[in-house]
């Protein structure tokens, strides 16, 4: 997994700070686990923010760095973005239809 550090602060600033969660309960306390059960193997700069302690609560109520928040708003924003649309609304059959 990649940066799961990373994606716990946000996930947790998300749901925490603006109610407005990410992923869901599930996942978060799987995501948890995996932090757990790979702690030692994980480096991150932000990995002394998550104590072992938070994640067997399954939660983070520490200080956000400022990336955090700022990463979780630039993910909200593309997700925002609308998705392209095929320059051709079906697939043609052959070629027939195509010209």
């Amino acid at each position: 997994m990649k940066n799961p550090i990373a994606r716990y602060l946000m996930c947790a600033y998300a749901y925490y700070v603006e109610d407005k969660p990410l992923i869901g309960d599930y996942e978060f306390d799987m995501l948890a686990k995996y932090i757990m059960q790979n702690y030692d193997k994980i480096d991150h700069f932000h990995k002394h923010l998550v104590t072992k302690g938070d994640l067997e609560a399954g939660t983070y109520l520490g200080k956000y760095p400022e990336r955090v928040k700022g990463a979780v708003s630039h993910w909200r924003t593309l997700r925002k973005k609308p998705k392209l649309r095929p320059m051709m609304p079906y697939e043609p059959k052959g070629l027939e239809n195509f010209f």
